[in-house]
């Protein structure tokens, strides 16, 4: 039903992409099915805030994309708009699994996924998308609601293993933060008594923030160097890139993150997704793929660590498990904070 006013949902074309836009009185949401399902908008109407990181290449088709000397991690890179971004069957660095090559961050960030109108009424939207990954047997889902009168995004998830033999898959929600909602100086609260896992190198040798080793508590840790570091504040750009692995949330995981304007409260599932990955690119990383152009911050639930793939979430139990014809299911909630 058209309408413009509660919420409402209309499917739009954006940058040559398919891309459906959930709206209501305080929030406006772009999915974009036509890649990756990717949310590049999650617009705070009332201060006219947007949550979402926009990298400086910004969106753009993948299959417009005549590539130069590709390999597994340009796939993912080359393309990446910043955003939300769904990672399965594998997070972080390409990884071999039982015979199958998986790219950087896994296969469905970049593939085309099909989008049905769930709900379409005055007091909610609903869309629901899917896709099958192409290397493994697996068929994703993900359903994005929203409700007139919150400030809340809801998702569901769910995977579904469409083989007879057992398999694992690394999954996570790929949410980085920047400007014009991040500031140096910004606060990112958590649960208390988290562990923080430091990653077992530096992702932009030789510099990093957090000193090897550990695991340490939450959020006063070792600087690498001498000193201490404050994770829960947001660092000044030109601070060197990290990324750290919290863990310790009970069944319900949740951040916030707050500045000097409205604020973001992500809720989770962390039964299914009991990690969350700290990743810091603040734009002292001056080669490819950033160039000194990045100042992000994601903070990013998932199942399975740390970011060297597949192969290695399976060989540190981390990985998750779906049996024969077995499914698993994921819920995130996330809601401006006034």
């Amino acid at each position: 039903m058209s309408r413009n006013w509660a919420a409402r949902l209309r499917p739009v074309v954006l940058d040559g992409l398919r891309a459906v836009v959930l709206e209501n009185e305080r929030l406006r949401v772009t999915v974009v099915p036509g890649k990756g399902g990717d949310v590049v908008e999650f617009l705070d109407k009332r201060s006219d805030t947007d949550f979402v990181w926009l990298s400086p290449q910004g969106l753009r088709d993948p299959a417009g994309h005549l590539r130069g000397a590709g390999d597994d991690v340009a796939l993912f890179t080359d393309d990446y708009e910043g955003g939300w971004q769904e990672c399965f069957p594998n997070g972080g660095a390409p990884s071999e699994y039982r015979g199958a090559r998986l790219a950087q961050h896994g296969e469905v960030a970049g593939l085309p996924w099909a989008a049905e109108v769930v709900a379409d009424r005055e007091d909610e939207v609903a869309v629901r998308l899917s896709v099958r990954t192409r290397r493994m047997p697996y068929l994703l889902e993900k359903t994005f609601r929203l409700r007139s009168g919150t400030a809340v995004l809801e998702v569901e998830g769910r995977a579904t293993n469409e083989s007879d033999v057992p398999l694992h898959a690394m999954w996570g929600q790929h949410l980085v933060y920047g400007r014009p909602f991040l500031r140096p100086g910004a606060r990112i609260r958590l649960p208390e008594g988290l562990t923080v896992v430091p990653h077992d190198g530096a992702i932009t040798p030789p510099e990093r923030r957090v000193l090897a080793g550990g695991p340490w508590r939450w959020p006063v840790v070792p600087a690498h160097g001498g000193g201490e570091v404050d994770l829960s504040v947001v660092p000044e750009p030109g601070t060197p890139s990290d990324i750290v692995y919290l863990t310790g949330f009970a069944a319900e995981g949740w951040y916030e993150v707050t500045g000097d304007g409205p604020g973001l409260r992500v809720e989770w599932d962390a039964t299914v997704m009991p990690w969350l990955w700290m990743w810091q690119e603040l734009g002292a990383s001056t080669g490819h793929p950033w160039w000194g152009r990045a100042w992000t911050v994601g903070l990013e639930p998932f199942a399975g660590m740390p970011t060297n793939g597949l192969a290695e979430a399976v060989a540190n139990g981390t990985a998750l498990t779906l049996g024969p014809r077995g499914t698993r299911r994921m819920w995130l909630r996330a809601e401006v904070l006034a």
